[in-house]
């Protein structure tokens, strides 16, 4: 039977996202029968996708790379019947209920509810060597991947509070951390700045660019310009093994601000401690609406949270 290209598909519930919380919500949804549709985005599986190893979550006492453990996320809850598909949500109408999706600017889906958790994505210089080396010594977590680098030598750039504290997270795992700074000062806070210059073995390269990373098996070295577009302008030149962004991030949150609130970064604001947004309904978890904590593990339970609300927000309509 051929179906209408104007047919409107229905669903229970609509997942947008395919991180740890996505994959997550999908699990808890199919398991309370709610049928959920996972739409996985441009990158299913999400950031961790980009990650080698990952050590810290449990269950994986030998660690597991990122690709795998989103793959295994993945069949475990088309295990329980959740349908994954490719695509983006390009447009959104959460003004009344059913809501109203558009997959790929062509497939509309009406949903009886909501959950988001299409991520953040996190902000790089836009270098060519940054592209070539994710995953061999670039990172944009500290947390999640200093571990790899104790005793050895790292470089964060940034130069507010994230970028600090990285900094000094780092600076108990490896020998020496050089925190690049492009501006003659640090935006962070002045208990964040104490911190780092009390730490004797952090080194604030104050006035520095990066111009490139290098390296054989990974990044071995950074260039960096000192006091770009002056007189005094010199390349530089350090020997790392670790290169940790942590100038922002931005969620991935644009499409649903007609509706939902944010903060003035982006980040969904939900009520303390529960994914419920300002729309009945429609719920956020994982790190499109957490710019604190970052991790999957935090991730995937806001998407066991979101998909026991969206049940219970659908029980007690029927």
């Amino acid at each position: 039977m051929n179906v209408k290209e104007n047919t409107i598909e229905k669903v229970k519930c609509l997942i947008i996202g395919s991180g740890p919380a996505g994959y997550t919500a999908g699990i808890y949804a199919s398991r309370a029968n709610l049928n959920p549709v996972i739409i996985e985005g441009l990158q299913p599986g999400g950031q961790l996708t980009t990650t080698t190893e990952i050590d810290n979550f449990p269950g994986y006492p030998k660690g597991i790379s990122g690709p795998v453990m989103m793959g295994e996320l993945k069949k475990q809850a088309e295990r329980f019947g959740c349908d994954c598909r490719w695509g983006i949500v390009s447009k959104s109408n959460l003004e009344q209920r059913p809501f109203r999706l558009t997959i790929d600017g062509k497939t509309e889906i009406e949903a009886e509810s909501v959950i988001i958790a299409t991520g953040a994505t996190a902000k790089y210089l836009g270098l060519e060597s940054e592209e070539k080396y994710k995953g061999s010594g670039v990172s944009a977590c500290a947390t999640c991947d200093g571990f790899f680098y104790r005793g050895k030598n790292v470089a964060v750039v940034g130069g507010g509070d994230t970028a600090c504290e990285e900094a000094s997270y780092l600076a108990g795992l490896c020998k020496k951390v050089y925190l690049i700074v492009r501006k003659d000062y640090l935006r962070a806070s002045k208990a964040m700045q104490e911190r780092v210059f009390n730490t004797q073995n952090i080194e604030v390269l104050f006035e520095h660019n990066t111009k490139e990373l290098s390296g054989e098996n990974g990044v071995e070295a950074c260039t960096l310009i000192k006091k770009a577009g002056t007189s005094m302008e010199q390349e530089v030149k350090i020997d790392i093994d670790g290169f940790f962004l942590a100038i922002g991030h931005h969620p991935n949150s644009d499409v649903f601000k007609k509706y939902i609130d944010t903060d003035e970064q982006g980040y969904i604001i939900t009520q303390a401690g529960t994914p419920i947004t300002n729309v009945k309904g429609v719920f956020a978890c994982g790190d499109v609406q957490d710019p604190n904590y970052r991790q999957a593990i935090t991730s995937a339970a806001s998407g066991c949270q979101a998909a026991i609300e969206a049940e219970r927000y659908l029980a007690e309509l029927n």
